[in-house]
C-alpha cells in the first residue's frame, strides 16, 4: 500500500457518521490528514445523490399516474433490488470520469441522467426505466426534474480535479438487508454484492473505512438528523422508517471480515479475480460524531480528541492490512 490511500470507501449504515467524518476530516490540515490517517486532498463521490434523484423521478412519474418505477411510493424500499447494483454502476462512471477529468455539457441534464438511469440498469440486468415511456410522459418528466438534474450535474462536474495525483477519492455508500436477516445476505442485497460490482480499477486500489454502529443507533440518529425542509441535503436527509427496516435492518461488514481470508480485509471475488479490500472499523457504537454537525467554534476538544483518536486507531489498522497486501 502507497504511503497514500488512493481510494477509500467510507460505508455504513444510514445516519452512522460517514457524513460527519468527510466534514472533520474537511476541518483538518493536509499535513494531519497525511499523518495521522494517510489520506491525501480528497475527491468526493456519493451515491446519495442519485437515491435522492430516483425519489423524484418516482415522485413525478407518480403525479403523472405512472408507475414509479424506482419507488412506489416515498415510505417504501426500492421495487427492484438490482438497483442497487445500478448506483454502483453510477459511481464507477462518475469514478472514470475523476480519473480522465471529464466534465459532461449535455443540452439537458435531466436527459442525461435518465439515460445513465437505463444504461446503468441494462448493465445489472434490470429492465429500462425510460425507454419504454410515452414521449409526452418523457418530455413532462424531463421538464419536471431538469433543474435538480442541473444541480446534480454541476455539483459533480465541479469534484472532478485536474488530477488524482497525490489525492485520496472517497466514495460514501450504505448498503444492508432486512431487520432480522442473517449474513451473508443474498445478492444484490448487503455489501458483498455491491462490492464486487466496482470497477476493477476502484477495487484493485481500495480500501474500506466502515464506521460501526448497530442498526437501532442507525435508526435513532437517522431520526435525529431528519430535516423535512432539506430532503436532499448529505448532512440532513431522512430515510423512511420502513426503508430503514427493510433495507438497512442490518449489514454483513462484520461477516465479511469474519469470513476473510487474510486479517482485517474484505475478501471479493468478482469477474474472475479475488480482491482484498484492506478494511478499518471506526467504532461509532457510543456516538463520536454529531457533534460536528455543530458550527467548528461549538467543538468541544474533548469531542475531537475522542473523534481523531477514534479515526487514528481504524486507519491505523486499515494501513497495515494495505502494507500487507503490497508486501504479499
Amino acid at each position: 500500500m502507497s504511503e497514500i490511500i488512493e481510494i477509500l470507501l467510507l460505508l455504513a449504515l444510514p445516519a452512522s457518521g460517514k457524513s460527519e467524518v468527510r466534514r472533520y476530516l474537511a476541518s483538518l490540515t493536509p499535513e494531519q490528514c497525511r499523518d495521522d490517517f494517510h489520506l491525501g486532498p480528497t475527491a468526493q463521490l456519493d451515491d446519495y445523490p442519485y437515491v435522492h434523484m430516483m425519489r423524484r423521478v418516482s415522485q413525478e412519474l407518480r403525479r403523472l399516474g405512472e408507475d414509479g418505477v424506482f419507488f412506489a411510493s416515498d415510505d417504501l424500499p426500492m421495487q427492484e433490488p438490482l438497483d442497487w447494483g445500478t448506483l454502483i454502476e453510477l459511481l464507477n462512471e462518475d469514478f472514470d470520469d475523476l480519473a480522465r477529468r471529464r466534465r459532461p455539457a449535455p443540452a439537458s441534464a435531466a436527459e442525461w441522467l435518465l439515460g445513465r438511469f437505463d444504461a446503468a440498469r441494462a448493465r445489472v440486468g434490470a429492465r429500462p426505466a425510460f425507454a419504454p415511456l410515452a414521449p409526452g410522459t418523457r418530455r413532462a418528466l424531463i421538464a419536471a426534474l431538469e433543474r435538480e438534474a442541473g444541480d446534480l450535474l454541476r455539483d459533480r462536474n465541479a469534484a472532478v480535479p485536474d488530477s488524482l495525483d497525490g489525492r485520496t477519492v472517497v466514495i460514501e455508500a450504505a448498503r444492508g438487508g432486512p431487520d432480522g436477516a442473517t449474513p451473508p445476505l443474498p445478492a444484490p442485497l448487503g455489501y458483498e454484492y455491491s462490492l464486487g460490482r466496482f470497477s476493477d480499477a476502484i477495487l484493485a486500489r481500495a480500501s474500506i473505512l466502515y464506521v460501526w454502529v448497530t442498526p437501532e443507533e442507525s435508526r435513532r440518529k437517522n431520526h435525529e438528523r431528519t430535516d423535512p425542509n432539506d430532503p436532499g441535503s448529505i448532512l440532513h436527509h431522512g430515510v423512511p422508517m420502513g426503508v430503514m427496516l427493510g433495507d438497512y435492518g442490518c449489514d454483513d461488514m462484520d461477516s465479511l471480515i469474519a469470513r476473510s481470508d487474510r486479517p482485517d480485509t474484505v475478501r471479493i471475488a468478482t469477474r474472475g479475480r479475488v480482491y482484498h479490500l484492506p478494511v478499518g472499523r471506526f467504532d461509532n457504537r457510543v456516538d463520536k460524531t454529531t457533534f460536528v454537525r455543530a458550527d467548528r467554534p461549538a467543538w468541544k476538544p474533548a469531542d475531537v480528541a475522542a473523534l481523531h483518536s477514534g479515526l487514528a486507531a481504524a486507519f491505523s489498522r486499515l494501513a497495515a492490512a494495505g502494507a500487507a497486501r503490497v508486501a504479499g
